[in-house]
This record gives C-alpha cells, structure tokens and sequence, in this order.
C-alpha cells in the first residue's frame, strides 16, 4: 500500500513537469563552443577595422576571415532554428514572432541609443546618420537575424500545411535566396550591389533588408543541415567529401585574394565557394573534436560560456572597442603576417569580451534590466 502511494505521488510529480521539459535534448556543447569562437572572431573584426582603423584591403588577416566570419554566425542560427518537434500553428506562430521581437529588437534600440549618447560626437546627428545606413552603426545584426527568422517562420507555417512532406520547399527557398545573392554582385544591373555608383534605395539601408540578401542563404544553409542531419553527418564523415572541399576552398580563396583571374561579374562564384566551404571546414572541425569543447576543458567551458552569452557581448562590444589608430597603420604598412596580425586582434578582443561579460553580468543583477537590455 505504501509502494503504491509513493507511486502515486511520483506520477502527479512527473505530470506537473512541462513536456517540454522532459524532451527537450541535450545542448551540443561543441556548438555552443563554436558559436563562441565565431564571436570571439566578430569582436576581433571590429577592434581591427573600428579600434587600428585597419585598412582590410591591406590586411593579411582581415580579408581571409571575413570570408567566413558572419557566414558561420547565420550558419549557426539557422541550424538552431530548426526544431524537429516544433509544431506549427497560429498561436505558436505569435508566440515565436513576440518573442524574437522582444529578445533582437527592444535591446538593440536601447544600445544604439545608448552606442549614440557615449560614442558619436553628435547624439542627434549620430542616430539620424547610423539609423539611415544599412549597418547601423553595428548594430544590423540582430535587425536582419529578426528578418531572417519571420521570413522562416512564415516559409515553416505555410510548409506544415503541404500534406506532402519533402525536402523540395527549403530547397527551393534556398536556391532562391542564393539568386538574390548573386544580384549583390552585379552593381550594374541592381542598386543594391557592392560597387553601384548611383542613388541608393534609401528604405533598404533605413530596414538593413538589403543585408538579408548577403547572408540569408548561410542561415537556410544550416538549417538544412540540422533538418538531415544524420544524412549530413554521412556526408562528411565519407573519404571523398573533407577532402573535395579541401581542395575547392583553397583554389577559390587564392582567386578571391589573389589571383583574381574571373571578370567582376563572376568573381562572386570563387567568393561564394570559399564562404560556403571555409564555414564548412570550421564546422566540421568542431564537431569532429567536440569531445576538446566539452565542459571538461578549460578551452571548452570558456568558448560555450562566451557562445550562451553572444547576444550580451554583440550588444556592449561596441561600447568597449579600443582607439589604437597606431596599430592599424602599422599592420597596413609591414604587412603580410597573418599571425600577428590576427594574434594582435583576438587578445585584444578577449579582454574587450571580458568586460562585457563582467558588464553583464552586473547589469543582469537587476530582473528588470536582464529583461529588457538582453531578452531574459
């Protein structure tokens, strides 16, 4: 009799506890860690070219990492977008797109204003002349991710209601986001490419929408990698495909950087293989030793801790980023060492990312704050 009251006791327990929280799987610590590194190289990105002042045209490190440095981010959020149990309908719907909204948009207004008031020399004139280009003063990241993710909400919703299921919608939507893509590299033909010398269509830098266009084929891409996964994992653990891509990226990089053998036109295809294929090169390396990123290691612990805490340090960095026009001028003028120069702008991000955490961690002593500075 009491087995059975104890029994009783455990279910009623058990049938309080969310579902969702009973199924909900386990982090992947390796790419908490990988998003970790992909911000460390973010920030490392924005000491160079804000804090040296580094010109990335005479760079040696600069232009090989932005070949894959944001494609990795996007690459991350789509892969976590997709989730396999998600069930879509009306309510869930509303429920995501308030959320995203509340977590990107609230706390990105708040510190481009507060990026304004401590930084620009002009408050006023700071906000008018960041809010109307496509960057936002560095603050588009979070604006285009928001766009990317209401556009894959929308694409998922109108998706669960085909009675056939198939991988021939995403596919479809990831070749059309790579013909947008492909029109940022034709200045002559569409205003919104790299090198158009006309009028700018002012509601797309005032949106960042034109940025959507750069990127959003990386964040379909890993999301479809997440959505076949175990065929993905097939994939690359097969002879052929590591060294293929090897291969491919290294011919495609030395045109980008280098030889620069194709027309204007077509200098994007070499440009887009060596995004796609650097990302994948990275990925594939944190997954295959993802038992060094785990939370055994001192490495693996620190890159998760700065991967969960992305949103915080993405926010504040820009606060911190240091004014050294004196390094930027030096690395332009003896050029060519890709060690240290990049040495140089990590550690000098590490201890930018630092105090953002400590920041953080101060500001988010406050629910209040923690609430509507990061979305938590």
């Amino acid at each position: 009799m009491m087995n059975f009251r104890i029994n009783v006791v455990i279910l009623q327990r058990i049938s309080k506890v969310p579902m969702e929280t009973v199924v909900k799987k386990p982090r992947l610590e390796w790419l908490d860690a990988l998003r970790g590194f992909t911000m460390i190289l973010v920030v490392a990105n924005h000491v160079s070219r804000v804090g040296f002042e580094q010109n990335w045209k005479f760079s040696s490190s600069l232009p090989f990492l932005l070949l894959f440095r944001m494609p990795l981010f996007f690459f991350i959020s789509g892969f976590l977008a997709y989730k396999t149990a998600q069930v879509w309908n009306a309510s869930t719907f509303k429920q995501l797109v308030t959320k995203k909204v509340k977590v990107q948009i609230i706390p990105t207004v708040i510190f481009f204003f507060l990026y304004n008031a401590v930084v620009s020399p002009n408050f006023i004139d700071g906000v008018i002349y960041h809010f109307h280009a496509a960057t936002k003063g560095g603050y588009w990241f979070t604006i285009v991710l928001l766009w990317m993710f209401l556009i894959y909400y929308v694409f998922s919703y109108l998706e669960s209601k085909l009675r056939i299921k198939s991988c021939v919608p995403i596919l479809t939507l990831f070749v059309i986001s790579l013909c947008f893509y492909e029109t940022c590299y034709m200045p002559k033909l569409f205003p919104w490419a790299q090198g158009y010398k006309g009028e700018p269509i002012q509601w797309l830098n005032d949106t960042s929408i034109n940025q959507i266009f750069y990127f959003f084929p990386f964040f379909l891409f890993g999301n479809i990698v997440h959505r076949y996964w175990d065929k993905a994992q097939q994939v690359m653990d097969s002879k052929w495909f590591y060294p293929t891509v090897i291969v491919v990226v290294i011919l495609s990089t030395m045109d980008v950087l280098k030889w620069h053998n194709l027309r204007f036109e077509w200098t994007n295809l070499p440009s887009t293989l060596a995004k796609f294929g650097l990302l994948t090169i990275v990925f594939m390396y944190f997954r295959y030793y993802k038992d060094h990123f785990t939370k055994r290691s001192v490495v693996g612990i620190s890159l998760q801790y700065i991967g969960r805490r992305t949103l915080d340090i993405y926010l504040i960095h820009f606060l911190f980023l240091p004014n050294l026009p004196t390094i930027g001028s030096f690395f332009d003028k003896y050029r060519h060492n890709f060690v240290l120069d990049t040495t140089v702008s990590v550690f000098i991000a590490l201890l930018v990312i630092g105090f953002c955490i400590i920041t953080s961690n101060i500001l988010r002593v406050s629910p209040f704050l923690r609430k509507y500075l990061f979305g938590r």
